[in-house]
């Protein structure tokens, strides 16, 4: 078992981008891409406690603002206990987070993103 704590400061800069842009696209009514790279924050921040409970908190957000009901009952769980299997690294690796996939599946990450977590650990 590894015991995830924080993210490391190499990875951050590109975490809070991916967020930066979803709340950008948000803003402009585009929410397609705006939850894209809700998504892809939420593969970078995965595994780790903090950054993964904020992504499926600004997940909750996003699915109050669009009232997705599906989005919001689905993120409650999620943000409950995404936070506890990062810590304990239990993570479907490359889950993109949101209520339209089953919360165990691990993913297939994206190639640009998987190279990002390697050069940047």
């Amino acid at each position: 078992m590894k015991i995830h704590t924080t993210m490391p400061d190499k990875l951050t800069p590109f975490f809070l981008n991916e967020l930066e842009i979803a709340g950008r696209y948000f803003k402009v009514h585009d929410f397609r891409s705006s939850w894209y790279h809700l998504e892809r924050a939420h593969i970078l921040g995965q595994p780790y406690p903090f950054h993964h409970t904020l992504v499926h908190w600004k997940m909750l957000c996003f699915g109050i603002k669009i009232k997705d009901m599906r989005e919001i009952f689905g993120q409650i769980p999620r943000l409950l206990v995404g936070g506890v299997k990062s810590f304990v690294g239990e993570i479907p690796v490359g889950n993109t987070g949101g209520a339209n996939v089953p919360p165990l599946q691990s993913m297939e990450i994206p190639f640009d993103l998987k190279r990002i977590m390697e050069e940047h650990k």
